[in-house]
């Protein structure tokens, strides 16, 4: 009788938890939530320089292989490859904060004009975006590294190119459907200037898709400076991010493959985690996607 009450108590237990890991999003939160602390506080917790060759420990092997005095090794030059992996967390960070900023605040004013203003001036926002999203950004990104050179800047300012155009369109339907509301109109009718009534009636119903785009695209955000990293036309060495950690140690996969796989499985972790919470906010923020009450 007692172990039937014990087995009982430990199914609820797990049925608890598993329904509340369902309904939220506990584990890419806490991702996300070491990948902010990670790259806010790179400088203090960093346990080496992450730029400093020491040539005796080049591919010193991580710390439960060997006796090193590196944590997860070093690379081909020496370099401590856990300090390279926190401080290129930094990167990732501020690609999601100023890179996703810039390209929302763009993105989202464009369609709001657009969605608003109809006719010509919706006509050219329109046309603009169908070409952006047409032209390849890949060779993009490799004339502007070749042409101006590979740098912080020009990165996060080719990112911000990459991301506003995710919201145009989303928040110019968004503002199609919301500007016929009779609430629109008894501002209109009241005098309210056009300017008040995209910031004051139309521009809070389109917020929640504009948080769902944002949390759906900046992983792909990070993703693609990773890639621009790995080839050659992001952040320049010997800045430590993911991308040019991976690219640095492909040759070098047989001997020392802890100097790509511990970047790839950080940038992994992050990318995953970004998009389960985009997943996560879509349905909670979408009545209709609802399928956990």
């Amino acid at each position: 009788m007692i172990d039937g009450a014990v087995e009982l108590r430990r199914a609820t237990v797990k049925r608890s938890v598993w329904w509340y890991l369902r309904r939220w999003p506990v584990i890419p939160l806490i991702i996300l939530a070491i990948l902010v602390f990670v790259g806010a506080t790179a400088s203090w917790i960093s346990p080496n320089d992450p730029i400093k060759q020491r040539l005796p420990q080049r591919s010193a092997l991580p710390f439960y292989q060997d006796d090193s005095p590196y944590l997860l090794g070093g690379d081909h030059v020496g370099r401590d490859v856990t300090s390279r992996v926190i401080h290129g967390a930094r990167i990732s960070l501020t690609v999601m904060i100023v890179a996703m900023s810039a390209g929302m605040i763009i993105g989202t004013t464009l369609g709001l004009v657009a969605g608003y203003a109809g006719g010509v001036t919706d006509e050219i926002i329109t046309r603009i975006v169908d070409i952006w999203l047409g032209f390849p950004f890949i060779l993009l990104a490799l004339v502007v590294a070749i042409t101006i050179g590979a740098s912080f800047t020009v990165v996060m300012g080719l990112m911000v190119l990459l991301a506003w155009s995710g919201f145009v369109r989303n928040v110019r339907a968004d503002v199609l459907v919301i500007k016929e509301n009779d609430y629109v109109a008894a501002a209109r009718v009241a005098g309210a200037s056009d300017l008040r009534i995209l910031v004051k009636h139309i521009f809070p119903g389109t917020i929640g898709t504009v948080t769902v785009i944002a949390s759906l695209s900046v992983g792909g955000l990070i993703l693609s400076e990773a890639t621009l990293s790995f080839l050659g036309a992001g952040i320049p060495s010997p800045t430590p991010s993911w991308g040019n950690m991976i690219a640095e140690g492909r040759d070098y996969l047989q001997t020392a493959w802890w100097t790509s796989v511990f970047p790839g499985l950080a940038l992994f972790l992050t990318v995953m985690s970004l998009n389960f919470f985009g997943d996560w906010l879509r349905d909670r923020l979408d009545p209709k996607l609802r399928q956990i009450e």
